[in-house]
């Protein structure tokens, strides 16, 4: 109403005040006029995020076909001007339908039962007043509900069916919700590796370095005193990971971790002690200076030695000893470890066997490799990182 009001005063010279309300043309050309402007009015951002809104409200359509947010391409603007003069050309349509014909159509059921509705001074058509009119009246009011419930279904029907193809994501659109949701998957997949290599080392480290405490306490309080030590720095340090990691998923992908994430320079002494603690028996050989390594390659360095470790203590039986190497070879740093397999294979636990996953996920992301299998009735993994590559210049 309000573009058709806006046209009206823009024709209502035309026509003369005293005949426009009068004149069908008169509101036609007013419609015409209401139109263009509408179309105008559709280029402001807003329109489409309120379109859309009311076409999931309205039109029962599926989410998942329909955009969100502003048209940021000149395709899309033009489709949502599309759709927007289309939806209010049928609504207005529709609502002149509903003030007008209502009216006429209770005329028509009431004419044969009203005498005063024929001798109206305003003076009916003649076959008003013949019987056959009379005995159809009813009928073509009825008709003319029918008519006008008839046009408004069909009018948003053709609506819902457009709507997914006039506000429904355009290839920029699809490419930037693909781009978002990667990137959702990404800081989800990070924030998971870390939990688990983190969170899960420290779980078994302790279940084991409890376990062995409690088989030597009564002849050996020295291991226990330092299994306890262990499970005790292992459970701090462990906190301030998980807290760390927690923080980022409560302030957002942006968030900045509270807490240095570990190195191998700084911290692969104190993961071999405690894991030794734990009663494995590690042999460690390390043939680089991990102060000099990149810091994100020193990163994941870390956490790959340290799901190694983990897998050991999971799986490798009592009495488990494990061969740990880190050096430089060329433009690589290399991570291998080797332990024995148990004569019995550990049964898997539900939901479990990420840890693999997650040092291939580490190498890859790196630019590296990583193998991982049974040889010759050991364990062996072997995992290659480049020292320089465009990835782990653009990752630091």
């Amino acid at each position: 109403m309000p573009y058709v009001f806006v046209g009206s005063v823009a024709v209502g010279p035309l026509f003369g005040d005293r005949t426009f309300f009068g004149s069908f043309g008169a509101q036609l050309s007013a419609f015409a006029v209401g139109l263009p402007l509408a179309a105008i009015t559709a280029l402001f951002p807003l329109t489409r995020p309120m379109s859309v809104a009311a076409v999931r409200a309205l039109c029962a359509v599926p989410d998942e076909s329909l955009a969100d947010g502003p048209a940021r391409t000149r395709a899309a603007r033009g489709r949502t001007v599309a759709w927007f003069t289309l939806h209010l050309g049928l609504g207005g349509v529709v609502s002149g339908m509903s003030l007008a014909l209502p009216p006429f159509a209770a005329f028509l059921v009431a004419l044969p039962f009203v005498p005063a509705l024929r001798d109206d001074s305003t003076g009916p058509p003649p076959f008003f007043d013949e019987p056959w009119w009379l005995v159809l009246s009813p009928v073509a009011g009825l008709l003319s509900f029918a008519a006008l419930a008839a046009c408004a279904a069909a009018a948003g029907g053709l609506l819902a069916r457009w709507a997914p193809g006039l506000l429904g994501p355009t290839p920029a659109d699809r490419l930037a919700a693909a781009e978002r949701r990667a990137a959702d998957l990404a800081v989800r997949n990070r924030l998971a590796r870390e939990l688990h290599d983190s969170v899960g080392h420290a779980l078994s480290a302790v279940t084991l370095q409890a376990s062995a405490a409690r088989r030597v306490l009564d002849h050996d309080p020295e291991f226990v005193r330092g299994a306890l030590a262990a499970i005790e720095e292992t459970t701090r340090r462990t906190v301030g990971e998980l807290d760390a990691v927690l923080g980022v998923l409560r302030e957002g992908d942006g968030a900045r971790p509270t807490a240095p994430a570990p190195t191998l320079g700084a911290d692969l002494d104190g993961l071999l002690r405690r894991t030794r603690a734990g009663g494995l028996r590690v042999s460690a050989t390390v043939d680089a200076d991990p102060d000099t390594l990149p810091p994100q390659v020193s990163r994941e360095a870390y956490r790959i030695v340290q799901e190694a470790l983990s897998n050991a203590l999971r799986h490798g039986g009592d009495a488990t000893s494990v061969t740990l190497r880190v050096a430089v070879v060329g433009t690589e740093l290399t991570v291998t470890a080797e332990n024995p397999l148990p004569a019995c294979s550990p049964a898997s636990r539900p939901g479990g066997g990420h840890g693999l996953r997650g040092i291939a996920d580490r190498a890859r992301l790196l630019g590296g490799t990583a193998d991982a299998g049974p040889r010759d009735g050991t364990w062996h993994l072997d995992v290659r990182l480049p020292l320089k590559d465009e990835r782990v210049e653009r990752q630091q």
